[in-house]
């Protein structure tokens, strides 16, 4: 017998080592402007396609230049007051509240002056509607006659728009209803003199829901709570009330002085104030923001009655300010 021996080789091919191979990053088309409206964060090339949201109106007061969509922000210069300067406005023409300039404070039934409502962000209590910012005074639980539950919206500019000095001009239609407080109104926004009435509070516009035909304007000052000082009075239309259309409330605030207006129309000025706190013309030397509100109950309006209809609404057309 003859005997084979086959051997088999197994052969490997070696292939030469490669470098790594970079891929490089893939473009990203879009706007790389933070401040444009269509800013996109993911971007790394600039396609030329930013936006921005502004006044587009030539004939506006505050015509934006650069701006390429408009927000409804314009303001015709017929209604520009003569001698001011729009620094800050917002005509309520967005489809929501706008956050980069108004907050939502939450608090319960009773923090301030007895009053019975509560304060929430709900959409139901504030939103924006064909061109109005609405402040919707409610009954949560209306069937429950011993726990209604009353509530409402109040909104700030704290930290987003805060002033010293100039024009505050609010156009808004009020509310009507026994124990109905619709306030336009301001407060520090540090209280550098003290707290309240130390560092001061200037009411724009306040109504009794009982009384349409009548607002108050006035400023709180003077020394620590209980003995505080106020200056003020009311104004009454000739005809109509503040519930059945809407009206021009008005502020001009100048170191020293401060004059209350209804459609244009002059009916207070304050020279003359004080606080604990500091030198005249403390405390309203300091920065203040806008308050708008609607509250309920409480102890000055007095409670709600059989003839309060509920709910109840503050339209308001517009805030704007201005500075010389």
């Amino acid at each position: 017998m003859v005997i084979f021996s086959i051997s088999v080789w197994t052969i490997y091919a070696c292939s030469p080592v490669k470098d790594d191979v970079v891929n490089e990053p893939e473009e990203v088309f879009g706007c790389m402007d933070s401040l444009a409206f269509n800013y996109n964060s993911l971007a790394t090339v600039d396609d030329g396609s930013c936006e921005y949201l502004g006044c587009t109106d030539s004939q506006a007061v505050n015509f934006d230049p650069l701006a390429t969509l408009d927000d409804g922000s314009c303001v015709p210069a017929v209604e520009n007051p003569a001698g001011w300067t729009l620094i800050w406005n917002d005509e309520f023409n967005a489809d929501s509240i706008d956050s980069g300039k108004w907050n939502h404070e939450n608090w319960w039934p009773g923090y301030v002056n007895n009053e019975l409502q509560s304060y929430s962000d709900d959409p139901s209590n504030s939103f924006v509607e064909e061109g109005n910012l609405h402040i919707v005074v409610k009954k949560e639980m209306p069937f429950d006659l011993n726990n209604p539950a009353y509530n409402s919206a109040r909104l700030n500019t704290a930290g987003k728009g805060d002033w010293v000095y100039g024009r505050f001009e609010i156009k808004a239609r009020l509310p009507q209803g026994k124990g109905l407080w619709p306030a336009i109104w301001m407060m520090p926004t540090y209280s550098v003199y003290g707290s309240w009435p130390t560092s001061g509070e200037i009411d724009i516009m306040e109504m009794l829901g009982h009384e349409t035909d009548r607002i108050y304007g006035t400023i709180h000052y003077g020394n620590h709570y209980p003995d505080k000082s106020d200056t003020g009075t009311s104004y009454r239309l000739s005809e109509g009330d503040f519930s059945a259309d809407f009206h021009i409330f008005a502020l001009e605030w100048e170191e020293g002085k401060i004059r209350w207006y209804v459609d244009d129309t002059p009916y207070l000025t304050a020279t003359n104030w004080f606080t604990v706190g500091g030198d005249w013309p403390a405390p309203f030397d300091q920065e203040f923001h806008i308050i708008l509100n609607v509250a309920l109950g409480g102890d000055w309006p007095g409670n709600p009655d059989q003839t309060t209809i509920l709910p109840q609404t503050m339209l308001v057309d517009y805030v704007r300010v201005y500075q010389k």
